[in-house]
C-alpha cells in the first residue's frame, strides 16, 4: 500500500513529494520524501505517486494499492478523465509503464484527512521547509 502525496507553495511553486509504504500485513516499509524543484501541484502529485511506484518495483510487490487525496490524478489514472496538460500525459505514460512491471494496481482517491496521507503531506511540507531554510 502506498499512500503518496505531493505539493506546490505557489502554484506552480517550489514542490516536493512524498510517500509512507507499507506491506499487506500493515508493516511499514518506508517513509519517503524530497524536494522536487518548481512544479504544479498536479504534477507534485504524480510524481509522488511515482516515487511510491519505483519503491514498489525494489520490494518486488506483485500488486499495488495506491492512495492519493488529488481526485483529479486518480480519476485520470482510472480513465474517468482526460489529460490535455502535456506534462501530465508524460508522467501519467511513466506510471502506464511502471504499472507493466506489477500484476495489479489500483488507485484511489482518499479524504486528506487519512491518517496516513497526513503522514505523507507532512514529509513532504518537512522537505519544503528544509529547501526553504537553506536557500535563505
Amino acid at each position: 500500500m502506498i499512500f503518496s502525496d505531493g505539493g506546490a507553495r505557489g502554484n506552480p511553486g517550489h514542490a516536493a513529494v512524498a510517500f509512507v509504504a507499507y506491506s499487506v500485513e500493515g508493516h511499514l516499509l518506508k517513509r519517503y520524501s524530497r524536494y522536487i524543484g518548481y512544479r504544479t501541484n498536479n504534477q507534485a502529485e504524480y510524481e509522488a505517486l511515482i516515487a511510491g511506484l519505483e519503491f514498489a518495483v525494489t520490494v518486488n510487490a506483485k500488486e499495488v494499492s495506491c492512495f492519493l487525496d488529488s481526485q483529479l490524478v486518480a480519476k485520470q489514472l482510472n480513465g474517468e478523465y482526460l489529460i490535455r496538460n502535456f506534462e501530465l500525459k508524460k508522467l501519467w505514460k511513466k506510471i502506464q509503464d511502471l504499472k507493466k512491471v506489477f500484476n495489479e494496481v489500483r488507485f484511489t482517491n482518499v479524504p486528506r484527512t487519512n491518517p496516513n496521507i497526513e503522514k505523507a503531506d507532512q514529509l513532504l511540507n518537512e522537505a519544503l521547509d528544509k529547501k526553504e531554510l537553506h536557500s535563505k
